[in-house]
């Protein structure tokens, strides 16, 4: 413990000087204020070797180019205060290199020439004092570890620069990292000054927008009181997040772990900013908390030489030169002898030298800037300042030196990982790099070296609020409770989700479904009426049935086509009849299958044409009957007359639904078409008509036509014959009509391929109907009462 000094603690006289202020001392004690006495002044205590090692970096680079040829003929000094970690303490050492002055034990001033640039601070509170108190006298400030973004303010910092990444890029970067590997529920502590605070509210509103969530944010600071120091540590403690995110000074990092080893917390994933995630200290103490720490560095580097100038003895070795000076009784008399190599703390520690290398370049860059002054790179009346602003240079380790328009170098990191070696020692391994100069894709990238996990080594820890919701659910929000606190609901029916965590199902194209479990979507199943169904076989079991069945009454009645019933029901419109109904019968085939083009043209005007051809028949047929029994001439059974009249009659009934149909294809023909809106689930697979209009057309046809057989056979059913066809007919057109009228309201109300099963229903009842009413009673007759198949039982009545 001692005094604050009042001279510099390292110094050398040069031509042109550099000031440094390090906190090599970590705290100080102010003391207590009487008002009487003159106030005594500030106690610093508590030696932090890595500053003291950032001290004689400093010296080292000094003296490096001195002994260089970079600025010949010139000798750069240093005048190097310690800022003991106080702002008070960092002002007044400001206030010596700015005026040059410094109170003397004879209470006599003594001028000095003003610094020409200052290196430092380690933190940016101080920092920030000290910039805005040179900037106003264009005095260039180059920090190697104040990261504060609201330095970057070139309004109310012109001359600050800094060799170390702005906070504004390391915050974005720990967000990315938490989010990348999934944690979206985390805790976080930070400094309560300007580094903790400005640092920690970047990162939160990154956080934000990459999706991740604070459970709780608490600060801290190095004088906090205990009490408050363990209540942080107990909401660490009760929090559900395993994941905390420490945006603390090395000093404050370490109270902090204090408590926490204390209370034995472990079993957190620690997340770290750059100033504490490579303190060896830090790594040693308290590794059984820390283990599997992750956390931005700046880049690692090497120093050549730097070892071999750290020779410290007094410090190092805890002995004194000094005879006379009196011995402390952990203290022994240094005798020369001891060796850099067998002593391991911060100061000799050069495995990790990245803030060192800050310092380093920082001291390389006010050099460089002299010697573009010097070679008249700038024009005449330029000063340091001006010059810095401009530098762009190589370090011997090729390593670019510049600065933004913010007085900011590129921002690149290394992302470490605490890893035990076969010691148990702990070890920084980079496991990844950010680079912000980098597209947004590619500024993060992990190298592929394994990870050790805070816990299980080999596990990664989830930290989350809830459980991910899995694809095939969608995330919503609670109320009152962040976004990363959800529920996860199912997609609904027709929507998926093919990620986790996402908050919108998406909804299937119209002929895709979603699957069982909603997670992709799948086509659709296509349906229409097939001949692998049931329904499908039972159909064209009977239109085939059917068909047969006409082919064999046709038989029957070329068998006995030279008896009297066959003469008498006119057997040339008898076998047309029979043959229409057999394509009726078969043109409900072109009605099962897969629907293409074709078919479903054939379909539509098959049914049409044959069917009109059907009825073209029954109706000669019903002429015939009326005109053989009004005709003068009763011997005959067809009058000779009638017959060119019948064939007439047919054909032109068949022209003109011909008509109908050549009309209906030219003009808007039937085809495929897949009705995905229908139904939810299927695509009906179904022939579009086209045009209705030529649909009903063609089915009004065959309407009128029945209705004009139903009505000539009903007025003739009354004539006089033991075999009256006219009543056959009548019964026929009856079934015919009724079929097709029930047709009408079904069909239009039937879903899917129900539509064509009743249509082809419909066309098999009719043909049906026409067969058995017009022709069971002649076949009976033929093939079971031949009694009756006589010209006399058919022309008169029974005598």
């Amino acid at each position: 413990m001692l005094g604050y000094p009042e001279f510099p603690l390292l110094s050398k006289e040069g031509d042109v000087t550099i000031g440094g202020v390090f906190n090599i001392h970590g705290k100080t004690t102010e003391p207590p204020l009487s008002f009487t006495d003159t106030p005594q002044l500030l106690t610093c205590s508590s030696i932090n070797l890595r500053e003291f090692r950032f001290a004689q970096t400093m010296i080292f680079a000094i003296e490096e180019i001195n002994n260089s040829s970079l600025l010949p003929n010139i000798s750069i000094g240093y005048r190097i205060y310690d800022g003991c970690g106080s702002t008070l303490s960092t002002m007044h050492a400001t206030m010596a290199l700015m005026n040059g002055q410094e109170r003397m034990v004879e209470k006599s001033c003594l001028g000095q020439s003003a610094v020409h640039a200052i290196i430092g601070t380690s933190d940016s509170s101080t920092t920030i004092a000290m910039s805005r108190s040179t900037g106003a006298f264009q005095i260039p400030v180059i920090s190697h570890f104040a990261t504060c973004a609201c330095l970057s303010n070139k309004k109310e910092f012109p001359s600050f620069f800094r060799t170390i990444p702005s906070d504004f890029y390391q915050s974005r970067a720990l967000a990315k990292v938490v989010k990348h590997f999934g944690w979206t529920w985390v805790g976080a502590v930070r400094s309560n000054n300007d580094y903790g605070n400005n640092g920690m509210t970047t990162f939160i509103e990154a956080a934000g927008v990459e999706g991740v969530c604070i459970e709780y944010s608490e600060a801290i600071l190095l004088t906090s009181p205990r009490e408050q120091i363990v209540s942080v540590v107990g909401v660490i403690r009760r929090a559900n997040s395993r994941v905390l995110v420490a945006f603390l000074s090395q000093l404050e990092m370490e109270v902090l772990l204090e408590e926490a080893l204390a209370q034995n917390l472990t079993g957190l994933q620690w997340v770290g900013s750059e100033s504490w995630i490579t303190d060896t200290h830090l790594a040693t103490r308290y590794s059984s908390i820390l283990d599997g720490t992750l956390g931005f560095a700046i880049r690692k580097a090497t120093i050549p030489g730097l070892r071999e100038f750290m020779e410290f003895w007094e410090a190092t070795f805890d002995c004194r030169w000094s005879p006379h000076k009196e011995l402390e009784s952990w203290q022994r008399q240094c005798s020369g002898s001891e060796k850099l190599e067998d002593i391991n703390n911060p100061f000799t520690d050069m495995t990790e030298l990245r803030i060192t290398n800050n310092v380093y370049k920082a001291v390389y860059a006010v050099a460089q800037s002299i010697h573009d002054l010097l070679t008249c790179r700038y024009a005449k009346g330029q000063d340091i300042l001006s010059s810095l602003r401009g530098v762009n240079f190589s370090m011997k380790s090729g390593e670019r030196i510049y600065f933004d328009e913010n007085g900011d170098p590129e921002a690149t990191y290394e992302l470490v990982n605490w890893q035990r070696n076969q010691a148990e020692e702990i070890l920084f391994a980079t496991v990844g790099y950010y680079n912000a100069s980098l597209p947004k894709q590619k500024q993060f990238a992990l190298t592929g070296t394994n990870i050790t996990w805070a816990g299980d080594p080999l596990k990664m820890p989830l930290s989350v609020c809830t459980e991910s919701c899995l694809r095939g659910f969608r995330q919503a929000m609670i109320e009152g409770l962040p976004v990363c606190c959800f529920s996860c609901i199912p997609c609904a029916a027709g929507e998926i989700s093919n990620l986790t965590d996402v908050a919108e199902c998406i909804q299937c194209p119209l002929e895709y479904w979603s699957n069982e479990d909603n997670s992709q979507c799948v086509p659709k199943l296509v349906e229409f009426l097939s001949f692998d169904e049931t329904m499908g076989i039972l159909l064209a079991s009977f239109s085939l049935g059917g068909a047969s069945l006409t082919m064999v009454v046709s038989l029957v009645f070329f068998r006995y086509r030279d008896t009297p019933i066959v003469k008498a029901s006119n057997s040339e419109l008898s076998f047309l009849l029979l043959f229409s109904l057999t394509l009726c019968f078969l043109c409900s085939l072109t009605f099962i299958g897969q629907p293409s083009e074709w078919s479903c043209m054939l379909r539509h005007t098959a049914f049409g044409i044959t069917f009109a051809l059907c009825m073209s028949c029954v109706l000669a047929k019903t002429i015939a009957v009326v005109f053989a029994f009004k005709g003068k001439m009763p011997g005959n059974s067809v009058p000779q007359c009638s017959i060119p009249f019948q064939r007439m009659s047919v054909l032109s009934c068949i022209i003109l639904q011909v008509i109908i149909c050549v009309l209906w294809l030219a003009l808007a023909p039937p085809f495929p078409f897949k009705d995905a809106a229908y139904t939810t689930e299927k695509i009906i697979l179904e022939c579009n008509l086209g045009s209705a209009t030529g649909f009903w057309a063609v089915l009004g046809y065959i309407g009128l036509l029945a209705i004009l057989c139903f009505l000539l056979a009903f007025l003739a059913r009354k004539l006089p014959d033991n075999f009256n066809e006219a009543k056959c007919i009548t019964f026929s057109m009856l079934i015919f009509c009724a079929v097709w009228i029930t047709f009408i309201p079904a069909y239009v109300s039937s879903p899917g391929k129900f539509t064509v099963a009743v249509e082809i229903f419909a066309i098999l009842a009719s043909s049906f109907g026409l067969l058995f009413s017009i022709f069971a009673p002649k076949c009976y007759i033929i093939l079971l009462a031949p009694e009756k198949n006589t010209k006399k039982h058919m022309m008169g009545n029974s005598r």
